[in-house]
């Protein structure tokens, strides 16, 4: 998802927004009185890396007691696949 940032805010934090496009791959849509006028956004995606992934992990918001409930029932009435002829 896109930040929208005024042109004035773009100018003064340039250097920082150009290390999070780097870094993060965050995407900036600079806005000219309320108007869009261009995106900052990585050339190729980002790397993301494992630690990248506990990051998010950890600072996403726990999933309710009914998620946790509805994975169970969809993991238990999964049907059993056909033995493969392959298999020794």
């Amino acid at each position: 998802m896109a930040s929208y940032i005024s042109a004035a805010e773009a100018t003064q934090t340039f250097p920082d927004v150009l290390e999070r496009v780097r870094l993060h791959g965050d995407v900036f849509v600079v806005e000219c009185e309320g108007e869009p006028i261009c995106r900052i956004e990585p050339i190729v995606p980002a790397r993301r890396t494992v630690r990248d992934l506990v990051r998010l992990l950890q600072t996403a918001p726990r999933p309710d007691d009914g998620y946790f409930d509805a994975v169970e029932e969809v993991a238990q009435n999964q049907p059993m696949l056909p033995e493969t002829p392959w298999e020794r």
